[in-house]
């Protein structure tokens, strides 16, 4: 990815340019016109899941963004400004609806779009995003092709890499006795990404892999999927997958290499409380013995607590800190540059979160931006710690499973670091 410090700054003068070029703009103009102190209003935008297989993870990562945006304004707003109601559209989990969303929303104005939440959406967006200058962060984003994308200094993501997830899920399936696995997944950069990052893992550890596949997650039938499964006669299987693994799934169970008769894992696509009641819905049961893995967010009762009050109906939780997160990484960053206009405030987000004095909370971080102080944010899914690439170099995985009753539970939590 190009980070280096000179296009930095180059971008920075770029805008500093483009400024002076608009000196004339109308006082409520987002990212470069005059605000109530001179740095513009912040203003941001999202392309999230309000329909399609990811909906579930819409709303957590949703009320997480209006959450910190109610929280930022408690606190005295950005540059003396209140931020502005979160301009919102679905990324529906459909190519050509997320790309009209992010026209519609780079429509009006904004400083950063927040979002997409799965990683071929924002694949689908970034260039149009980056491309007009405009911040984009994501809290569920963990291909890792974005790791080297080349998006100007202009994309951010608080979720780890699948590099730092894949690890874990290996030791997690050798460390249950098996030595060898089969591995499918869905035909898009998430998958094939954490599929090939857990494939290196498993046989870095000894495992032997027997299988590595990847499918059209649009097929309407996935009985080849499951006999290629069947087949490969391994230990363990993982299924990385979205709302169709519920149809791979109900698959294995009937074909006998369901979580009775093998090691069945899955991943942060599948993290899914009903899950089970999905999979096998008069004996969620059916799905006892079944693992994960997904990113794992800081244990912060306070943060969850404050959450639901803010919106009590909310039942998913998953991706939520990391979204709070990237709207107050983008917050802070302003606040450093003195600038709501991304081409200024874009090269600060990786120094606020890391080599600086620690700080929790906006208001905390802004008071000590204010007194001139380098800060250290760490967020409600945990240190960020920001690479050049632009996210975490180190993460939280939670190991997940389902119960005798098909239930979630947090089986553990491992730290994964890059090399």
């Amino acid at each position: 990815m190009a980070r280096s410090k000179s296009l930095l700054k180059g971008i920075a003068l770029a805008g500093v340019a483009s400024l002076a070029l608009t000196a004339c703009a109308s006082d409520d103009d987002a990212g470069g016109g005059d605000g109530g102190d001179g740095g513009g209003t912040l203003k941001l935008g999202y392309v999230l899941p309000e329909t399609g297989q990811l909906a579930f993870l819409g709303d957590p990562q949703i009320a997480a963004t209006e959450f910190a945006i109610e929280r930022i304004n408690e606190a005295g707003g950005v540059l003396g400004n209140d931020v502005p109601p979160v301009v919102g559209r679905d990324e529906a989990g459909q190519e050509a609806i997320a790309s009209q969303s992010a026209d519609q929303v780079l429509g009006e104005d904004v400083s950063a779009v927040i979002g997409a939440a799965a990683s071929g959406m924002s694949l689908a967006i970034i260039d149009k995003i980056t491309g007009s200058g405009v911040a984009q962060c994501s809290g569920s984003n963990t291909a890792p092709t974005f790791t080297d994308y080349d998006d100007g200094g202009f994309y951010f993501r608080t979720a780890p890499s699948d590099v730092l997830q894949g690890p874990v899920l290996a030791e997690t399936i050798v460390g249950d006795g098996h030595s060898s696995v089969a591995l499918v997944a869905r035909a898009d950069d998430y998958g094939k990404g954490l599929m090939d990052a857990t494939a290196a893992a498993l046989e870095e550890n000894g495992a032997t892999v027997e299988l590595t596949e990847t499918y059209d997650p649009k097929a309407t039938n996935f009985g080849p999927v499951v006999q290629k499964i069947e087949q490969a006669n391994a230990d363990a299987a993982v299924v990385i997958a979205f709302e169709e693994g519920t149809q791979i799934l109900q698959g294995m169970i009937e074909a006998g290499v369901g979580p009775d008769n093998k090691g069945v894992y899955g991943a942060d696509g599948m993290r899914n409380t009903d899950l089970a009641s999905l999979v096998s819905k008069g004996d969620p049961g059916r799905l006892s013995g079944m693992k994960g893995t997904a990113p794992a967010s800081a244990d912060s009762q306070e943060f969850t607590d404050a959450l639901q009050e803010f919106k009590p109906d909310l039942e998913e939780l998953q991706f939520a800190p990391q979204v709070y997160d990237c709207v107050v990484a983008i917050a802070l960053a302003a606040e450093q540059a003195g600038s709501a206009d991304p081409a200024d405030f874009a090269p600060e987000i990786n120094g606020v979160t890391k080599d600086g004095e620690k700080c929790t909370d906006f208001d905390e971080c802004k008071q000590l931006i204010a007194d001139g102080t380098d800060i250290d944010y760490d967020g409600k899914s945990g240190p960020l710690d920001f690479i050049e690439a632009g996210e975490p170099g180190q993460a939280s995985i939670e190991v997940y499973g389902y119960n005798d009753e098909g239930e979630l539970e947090t089986l553990d939590t491992q730290v994964s670091t890059l090399e």
